[in-house]
């Protein structure tokens, strides 16, 4: 009888917006590979006068990927969590949780903006955590609880953002880690500290902000009950780029400086890695955020309103009976002629009951011809991200020393051939694309880095380099 060799991996869980999975990670001569475990839903229910994510719910999905990964046999050399940002969880003093985290496209936020800045000077502000104002992101969240005196404020003993929530439950420890917590608009962005003098004027319970831990860092161990139930023993649960663009960005195919990249999801980040934030008026006003990066880096970035307009209209033509195939209406929508372009982060299409009345109204509204059928409204969708996208690669030229020579495409988007075209050809440079999984890759490279199977980040991107098989689009004459 062949005796089976146990395979030594890493297991990424990457939580996104609409699904989430648990992927295994090996490094093969200086390669990473990675296979997918399990796979699940992930939902935003209304409830009441509110939408939140279903935590209970995704906890038990993720436990059945682990229970996954132990049934293959795998020894697990860590566990790292990635999310989506700026969202949260109250726990009090015993570790209860306070109430499912409520999720960003919520309305309680609105109108605390013009609120906040009553209280902070604008400018100073941004001089201090260096983050794009959006009415999403932690500090409005926080703020409208104050104002609404609910009362978790007063019972939290801590708030951990969501890859935080995931894994104080899994080991017990509470703490923040440094990639996410600078999507909150809290941290002071020079000394990548809690912003306390931010925190003071807005009166938020100071206690409720925890330690900061760097991506590399053991977070905890599995508690003894979970590595029972899962099957995996004792594995140690590592801090990654715990925001999922972080994760995304470290694993950048390329070894330019600086790196530009787009993440391209529900979100589209696009900006480059630098050294140290670029704080300037300007910078302020063209509304750019400088967020933590892994091995130290800045990542100075525009947050855009991605395919999440394209998201909802598919989901809205399956729900009555219509399905568009990515490979039936992409094709079509290549051959649509419209010239509609709308501004994709116009609030009318945050969270609208029926994005495809939203796009008709907008553009009846401002006069133009509004896409005549769904191969036009893609298509419309797709051009109108491709010219936002040259926008900010406009806006970021002026403040980099010298212009950005190619755009780095990563994540789930980098599949959608079109969009890669269009915006090769409004940029006017080559656009790589690619890989897919750079969430997954980002997150059990650093694991890899903490556990010494990679001995610094330039060689973590080494290992990226060689493990993508990107494809390039040029811009069409």
């Amino acid at each position: 009888m062949t005796e089976r060799i146990q395979q030594n991996v890493y297991l990424a869980i990457d939580f996104g917006g609409g699904s989430g999975r648990v992927m295994a990670g090996k490094l093969t001569d200086g390669k990473l590979e990675l296979e997918e475990i399990h796979r699940f839903a992930n939902r935003q229910v209304r409830l009441g006068n509110h939408v939140y994510w279903d935590f209970p719910a995704l906890f038990e999905d993720m436990k059945d990927g682990l229970k996954a990964a132990a049934r293959k046999g795998y020894h697990v050399k860590g566990i790292g969590i990635d999310t989506w940002g700026v969202d949260f969880g109250l726990i009090d003093a015993q570790g209860n949780l306070l109430g499912n985290p409520v999720c960003y496209r919520d309305a309680r936020t609105q109108g605390t903006i013009g609120k906040v800045f009553h209280l902070l000077d604008r400018q100073q502000h941004y001089a201090t955590t260096g983050i794009q104002v959006m009415e999403i992101n932690t500090l409005f969240q926080l703020y409208s609880m104050k104002e609404a005196d609910d009362p978790r404020l007063h019972v939290g003993h801590r708030l951990l953002f969501m890859p935080d929530l995931f894994s104080y439950y899994l080991t017990g420890v509470a703490n923040n880690e440094y990639c996410i917590a600078s999507t909150s608009e809290l941290l002071d962005v020079r000394t990548r500290n809690w912003s306390w003098e931010t925190i003071r004027a807005l009166g938020l319970p100071e206690h409720l902000f925890g330690p900061i831990v760097t991506p590399g860092t053991i977070r905890g161990t599995l508690r003894e009950e979970l590595a029972r139930e899962t099957g995996l023993g004792p594995v140690n649960v590592i801090a990654v780029g715990s925001h999922d663009t972080a994760s995304a960005v470290a694993a950048v195919p390329c070894t330019d400086t600086p790196v530009a990249f787009l993440s391209s999801g529900t979100w589209s980040l696009l900006g480059v890695e630098t050294e140290t934030p670029i704080l300037t008026e300007e910078a302020r006003e063209a509304e750019f955020t400088n967020e933590g990066g892994v091995g130290g880096r800045i990542r100075f970035l525009q947050n855009i309103t991605g395919l999440w307009l394209l998201q909802c209209l598919l989901k809205q033509w399956a729900q009555r009976g219509e399905p568009q195939p990515y490979d039936v209406i992409l094709p079509q929508a290549e051959k649509a002629e419209t010239e509609a372009i709308i501004p994709v982060d116009d609030p009318a299409f945050m969270n609208p009951d029926n994005m495809e009345e939203a796009i008709m109204t907008y553009c009846h509204k401002h006069g133009m011809q509004a896409p005549r059928d769904k191969a036009e409204m893609v298509k419309c969708v797709l051009q109108s991200l491709a010219c936002k996208y040259a926008q900010a690669v406009e806006q970021l030229n002026r403040l980099l020393p010298s212009p950005i020579r190619q755009l780095n495409i990563i994540g789930g988007g980098s599949q959608n051939a079109l969009l890669n075209r269009l915006t090769a050809n409004r940029l006017g440079i080559p656009v790589q694309a690619g890989p897919v999984e750079a969430t997954a890759m980002g997150n059990v490279l650093v694991q890899a880095m903490a556990c010494g199977e990679i001995a610094s980040f330039s060689q973590l991107r080494e290992v990226a380099l060689r493990s993508a098989t990107p494809q390039m689009f040029y811009p069409e004459k």
